[in-house]
């Protein structure tokens, strides 16, 4: 099970280099370019999460897991509402959604909720047998 936390570690991490977010004219967008606050709180989540996978506690990697989940989730609400807000000048709200709507997700966050899921349901239950030898 530890490979499989380790993965989904390796998956989020590597996830915050990829493009997220495609703005027109601009380009593509990873997790730093986004925002410098929500990228550095993703690499401190991993970071705890790795002391959680270290010591074998899957309480911990799961909790930072989920944390990461709603990290992930709020970036996206985020990342919605800003661009609503960036074309808030047009006089009409039908023109706002339509311009907002130019701002694409792209294949980046497949690997960051892949990844942060990975960590959630990766640790297993671990059975053991209690059965007594003569």
């Amino acid at each position: 099970m530890k490979n499989i936390q380790l993965l989904g570690l390796l998956l989020v991490v590597i996830g915050s280099f990829l493009p997220l977010v495609h703005v027109p004219v601009i380009g593509n967008w990873n997790y730093w370019k986004l925002d410098h606050y929500l990228a550095i709180a993703c690499w401190i989540l991993a970071a705890c999460a790795v002391f959680g996978i270290v010591n074998n506690s899957v309480k911990i990697v799961r909790f930072f897991g989920i944390l990461l989940i709603l990290l992930f989730a709020f970036t996206l609400f985020a990342v919605k509402m800003q661009s609503l807000q960036y074309f808030s000048f047009l006089p009409f709200k039908s023109w706002q959604e339509t311009f907002a709507g130019i701002v694409k997700l792209k294949w980046g966050w497949a690997v960051e909720f892949l990844g942060a899921f990975l960590l959630v349901f990766a640790g297993g239950n671990k059975k053991v047998n209690n059965r007594t030898q003569l």
